[in-house]
């Protein structure tokens, strides 16, 4: 648990770092970190801020209109913008840079948006935890100068769903929902046909009542993690037989359950180091490879 008497300090760093960047355009997808960030924004400079979705087939729609609705409850100034990332062929090949592509599309539209809207800053919610990840994705946000306020403050993940749920906020202990594309091997193209396919699949989930889970693409065969809580109640015939009829029904021919439980980044556990260039705002190295 983080240390209750360092948080008070933390908080007061985010908003007076949000304070002093006059008024900021957040880069929002619903999950804890960038809603707590705009929700913080918000409070500390109001109709100054602006949070900007960015919309494209590797968003779930449920995560869309939850998003939308936590925005709505808080009176979050929302624009959502319509990106293009999947019509970039570098984007679509999907190897170790996939991340890169996503948020230099998105950091560049914003970039659009706040010349247009007058804004001073754009930002996003990378926490300090996000430095210990391959996340290329921080290259981009460094290349269009995007503010990392939570990180800047020393915020971690656990620091944040605390904060959260001291202030009420009912997504304080939300699951991660990274992209869709995330579910898709390194090297497997990324179409429109094949996230709508993992999108279904993993509603199928849901409808189960499933809640911390992911369906990774493998082609014909879907690899489906269950957090280690959830694990164990699915090891039955029963629930592996609904399992597998929710996955062929969206088109997958093989399902097999991963042993190992579900994990953010398990793709990433296929990549290796090949070089060490400097460069990337988090430190960590920019070019990786598949095993």
């Amino acid at each position: 648990m983080p240390a209750q008497t360092e948080l008070p300090a933390k908080q007061a760093t985010l908003e007076s770092g949000l304070r002093a960047l006059g008024s900021v355009m957040v880069a929002y997808s619903g999950g804890i970190d960038s809603a707590y960030l705009a929700f913080v924004a918000h409070r500390v400079l109001g109709e100054r801020m602006l949070a900007v979705i960015a919309d494209s087939a590797s968003l779930p729609r449920t995560h869309l209109a939850d998003a939308v609705a936590f925005a709505a409850e808080h009176g979050i100034p929302l624009h959502i913008i319509h990106t293009a990332e999947l019509a970039n062929p570098e984007y679509r090949r999907n190897d170790s840079q996939r991340c890169f592509h996503c948020k230099d599309e998105l950091f560049g539209r914003m970039e659009q948006e706040r010349a247009v809207r007058g804004f001073a800053h754009i930002a996003y919610g990378r926490n300090l935890d996000d430095n210990g990840d391959y996340r290329p994705g921080q290259r981009a946000a460094g290349l269009h100068h995007a503010a990392a306020p939570l990180a800047d403050a020393l915020l971690t993940k656990a620091d944040i769903r605390t904060l959260a749920h001291a202030a009420g906020l009912r997504l304080w202990d939300k699951p991660a929902s990274a992209c869709l594309s995330s579910r898709v091997e390194y090297g497997r193209a990324v179409t429109p046909e094949v996230l709508a396919q993992v999108e279904a699949a993993e509603e199928r989930l849901r409808a189960l009542g499933y809640r911390h889970f992911r369906v990774r693409y493998h082609g014909d065969l879907a690899r489906v993690e269950l957090a280690r809580e959830e694990l164990a109640a699915a090891l039955t015939l029963e629930h592996l037989d609904q399992i597998t009829a929710a996955l062929r029904a969206t088109g997958f021919l093989y399902v097999t359950l991963d042993t190992a439980g579900y994990r953010t980044g398990s793709m990433n556990e296929t990549l290796v180091e090949i070089t060490s260039p400097r460069g990337d705002v988090s430190g960590r190295p920019t070019t990786w490879a598949r095993l």
